[in-house]
């Protein structure tokens, strides 16, 4: 599948390098759809490969409804086949990569971590050498703030001791360690990290948001689904956690405001040779019944749930500080708690059954 149309010549914030052509992998996942919107406002042309295990390609209109442009080029495949993806590379002028297949749920890869290490790891593996292979050395990488781990209060800044807790964090740590690596022994690598803790949220527009095909392991998702009637009750992971009300407290970050700073990163990539990390996140947490409040007043009737024990891989708060990122960039994050609801909301009420069709739609099997 690939369509064009004529690149707008408004891009970017004037870096003396700045790419031009966008490999997203995970293009058509919740956060990598948003970044397509993001970048093709922003004049850049957008590529993007995935194999559709947690998403949909009917994604893909909706993108272009919002952004009034059409993505460059969209292909099927498993980020681990080198094969199909060197051909992506070699029909492409590709200038920089924003990489988010990956595996993302923290409990589910306490259950299959060969699977997580597999894909996560395997998968960025296979992506740096075909980059190599074909000259294009930029690569923008979405990590983590769960591999801090259990590191007490917070916010947590860079310099926290990494401590991650499940085979998904793990992986995202060995992935950052390959990356510095990659880096060190071949200068022409230029690796921008950024590790987040939970984005949520959805498209102020209603078109886009987060709709997995598994059982949502995430607070928003299925918070949304029990609120439109497609779920019974919320299952809270725990309410014994040493926070002010005894379920755990998360830093959830706007997925507008997340795709804007992967958008900036990419102007930002020239800016020093080798890898930089940086935290993103509101710099405040939310308990899960905070969330479960302001969700309720976002959709106007109470949300039922119950308390179940601990989940394997939970801590009990990760509040990230991103001033580092803000003081280089000027980014920071726009938005709160209610806005993430609010849109989040917005994007079940008007998706009942996420973006297929109920008849269409057979869940995956976790």
């Amino acid at each position: 599948m690939a369509r064009r149309n004529q690149l707008p010549t408004a891009r970017g914030a004037g870096s003396p390098w700045a790419p031009s052509t966008v490999l997203v992998t995970g293009g058509a996942g919740f956060i990598g759809s948003h970044t397509c919107v993001e970048l093709l406002d922003h004049g850049y042309e957008v590529i993007v490969v995935d194999d559709y295990s947690n998403s949909t390609p009917q994604v893909f209109a909706r993108v272009e409804r919002i952004a009034g442009r059409f993505v460059g080029a969209v292909y099927e495949l498993d980020i681990r086949d080198r094969h199909a993806l060197s051909a992506v590379f070699d029909r492409h002028s590709v200038d920089a990569v924003v990489h988010f297949a990956a595996h993302k749920a923290g409990g589910l890869s306490t259950r299959m971590p060969v699977a997580y290490y597999d894909t996560n790891v395997g998968g960025t593996t296979a992506l740096l050498r075909t980059m190599q292979e074909h000259g294009v050395h930029r690569l923008v990488y979405p990590s983590s703030c769960w591999i801090y781990g259990d590191a007490g209060g917070g916010p947590l800044d860079e310099a926290t001791p990494v401590r991650p807790g499940t085979p998904y964090a793990s992986s995202k740590w060995i992935c950052e360690q390959i990356l510095a690596d990659v880096c060190r022994r071949h200068p022409e690598f230029t690796v921008l990290c950024l590790r987040y803790p939970v984005p949520a949220g959805a498209h102020p527009s209603g078109l886009l948001g987060e709709d997995p095909r598994h059982t949502p392991q995430n607070l928003l998702p299925y918070l949304a689904q029990v609120a439109v009637g497609r779920r019974e009750k919320l299952p809270v992971h725990g309410d014994d956690y040493p926070t002010r009300d005894g379920t755990g407290i998360r830093d959830y970050l706007h997925v507008m405001d997340a795709v804007e700073a992967h958008r900036v990163a990419l102007d930002h990539l020239a800016d020093t040779p080798g890898m930089q990390v940086y935290n993103l996140g509101a710099g405040s947490g939310s308990s899960v019944l905070d969330v479960i409040d302001t969700f309720s007043r976002a959709c106007g009737k109470p949300i039922p749930y119950d308390v179940g024990p601990r989940r394997s891989g939970d801590v009990a708060e990760l509040v990230a500080d991103a001033s580092a990122v803000e003081r280089a960039w000027g980014w920071r994050p726009t938005r709160d708690l209610a806005d993430v609801c609010r849109d989040a909301w917005r994007f079940q009420r008007l998706n009942p059954q996420g973006y297929v069709e109920t008849a269409r739609r057979p869940e995956a099997k976790d």
